[in-house]
């Protein structure tokens, strides 16, 4: 077992295709401090290309990315 960030809150994106998952971490990120860590949890596999291009966009830092039996889960440190 990998040693993952520690986390505020967490959303739970599974099932949803893009753009949804990134749609809904982005909302709540909004509610979150800055510094603040988000962990995401999606099955859509479109959904690395998203969270790495949406990170570097916005300014956020992914802090680690996970993939197990088609689960992605993401750790987003808000800007």
């Amino acid at each position: 077992m990998t040693d993952t960030p520690a986390f505020e809150a967490e959303l739970d994106a599974s099932g949803l295709n893009c753009p949804l998952p990134l749609l809904k971490a982005k909302l709540e990120l909004n509610r979150l401090a800055s510094g603040a860590v988000l962990k995401v949890i999606a099955t859509d596999a479109g959904s690395q290309r998203d969270f790495r291009a949406f990170a570097t966009l916005a300014g956020h830092t992914l802090l680690h990315e996970d993939v197990q039996q088609g689960v992605y889960r993401y750790w987003l440190r808000k800007a």
